[in-house]
């Protein structure tokens, strides 16, 4: 199965986007395309810090839930059982660091990553926590659960402020999500996954998928049997004609996204190599094998496609599957911790995060690819009387590789009980500063939103000591 969406899009009241689809040709075909993918414009300057080889692409992987930090990139074996709890430590390529024993695949890699152990965001809820990690700016107010995206927390993703300062990459976006949004338990989207107040034309992509399914498809980038490229190029005629003629057309200065939205998808359907990136079956099975037939696995496979076929930024979020327990999904292990650990959780990760970095450097591209592995926050010091953890953003872990990044790094540290910083403290907003800064955009480059004002990238500080 493979859907792709966006949030939607906003149209003129005069004309419904039925009408717009019904004459201008993609509906009369069968193709939906339109209404499912969401554009990106450029509009501002690429500053690039001096003396600094930008990375040409950006891979977010998002451990949606919260990891316990204890468990893998910050074990605590010297603190009390009910702290360090029964995931043992593992050494490292680094001397004298360790990290969980489930991540021996990713210990080999230590040399290659920087793992930043005193992240905090403060905030114990998901969604205003998650916004303030994928945007660096903390939600108002802090510390709410099941918060919906809008005003005043309607600063925009990462990947909708890298697509409005890359612009267009041929017939692909600028940025991806996939497979699937970030959403709680009641349904509720997290804020902080949109173009926010660049508006709904700078929302990152998404593509819904499930890349590890055996039925997995591209099948949506097809056109009907009945339809060649001709006819579709004459409908494509067509439809300029309507937008040059129709004055209905010309009052729908609201509907140029959409306009935008149908050039992108003729594209994106004449396109070969394009709807190639999107194509799992071209790999061989070794490789898809390498990766692990899991949703995450596949999904780092997927991303390094993408970046290969010139995608910026591409967002990859932990599937959340209908069996997930609605307790205690992903991440979110408040319950029977070292179960889940064991058998659903960080095996997974450590293989594909593990074969991600292994591919991207047999295939010379780590150097160009800055690797971005975060969550909303981690989990509390002291296991809960369910044998899980709790919501905990005071301190928690992440981790960086590849473009602009040293590898071999520790930086920062939490107590010993790993409860608090206890040096070299991180905010969401120097995150996203250095990746900024990594991709070759200075944190004080400036967009432009929608009425022309101006604002800074960043406010935060880029992180010096893992740069390279």
């Amino acid at each position: 199965m493979f859907i792709l969406r966006t949030s939607g899009v906003q149209l003129c009241d005069r004309l419904p986007r039925r009408e717009m689809l019904r004459i201008g040709g993609l509906g009369a075909c069968g193709l939906s395309l339109p209404q499912l993918l969401a554009p990106q414009t450029a509009s501002a300057n690429d500053v690039s810090p001096k003396n600094l080889r930008p990375a040409k692409s950006c891979i977010v992987l998002f451990l949606m839930g919260g990891p316990p930090q204890q468990s893998t990139w910050d074990p605590k074996p010297d603190a009390p059982k009910e702290v360090r709890g029964e995931i043992g430590p593992i050494a490292t390529k680094i001397p004298g660091v360790q990290f969980g024993e489930l991540m021996p695949r990713l210990a080999g890699h230590a040399d290659k990553l920087a793992v930043l152990r005193a992240v905090s965001t403060n905030d114990n809820a998901h969604s205003s926590s998650g916004y303030y990690m994928l945007t660096g700016r903390p939600h108002v107010p802090m510390n709410s659960e099941n918060a919906n995206p809008g005003p005043p927390n309607d600063w925009p993703n990462w990947g909708s402020v890298v697509q409005r300062l890359a612009g267009p990459r041929g017939h692909l976006p600028a940025s991806v999500r996939l497979p699937n949004h970030i959403f709680n338990t009641d349904g509720s989207t997290w804020p902080g996954q949109d173009g926010g107040l660049l508006g709904r034309s700078q929302d990152p992509w998404l593509f819904r998928c499930q890349p590890h399914a055996a039925d997995y498809r591209i099948s949506e980038f097809q056109l009907p049997e009945s339809m060649s490229l001709d006819r579709l190029s004459a409908r494509r005629d067509l439809v300029r004609l309507f937008d040059q003629q129709s004055a209905a057309a010309e009052r729908l200065d609201r509907s140029r996204p959409f306009g935008e939205q149908q050039q992108r998808a003729y594209g994106l359907l004449a396109s070969a190599a394009s709807r190639g990136a999107f194509d799992l079956s071209a790999e061989d099975e070794k490789t898809r094998a390498r990766y692990s037939h899991t949703p995450f696995g596949q999904s780092c496979l997927l991303a390094r496609r993408l970046i290969e076929a010139n995608v910026r930024l591409v967002q990859v979020n932990w599937f959340r599957g209908p069996d997930e327990p609605a307790a205690n999904p992903c991440w979110d292990s408040h319950t029977d911790e070292t179960n889940r650990l064991r058998k659903v959780l960080v095996p997974p990760a450590d293989h594909g995060f593990a074969s991600l970095l292994e591919d991207l450097s047999e295939r010379g591209m780590l150097d160009d690819t800055l690797i971005v592995c975060l969550s909303e926050f981690g989990r509390s010091p002291k296991i809960n009387g369910a044998a899980g953890r709790d919501h905990w953003g005071p301190v928690f872990s992440i981790a960086m590789a590849g473009g602009g990044i040293r590898g071999g790094v520790v930086h920062g540290a939490s107590d010993a009980l790993g409860g608090y910083p206890r040096n070299g403290l991180v905010r969401p907003e120097d995150i996203t500063a250095t990746m900024f800064h990594c991709l070759g955009y200075s944190p004080d480059t400036e967009f432009f939103d929608n009425q022309n004002r101006p604002y800074a990238i960043s406010r935060g500080q880029v992180i010096q000591p893992i740069l390279t």
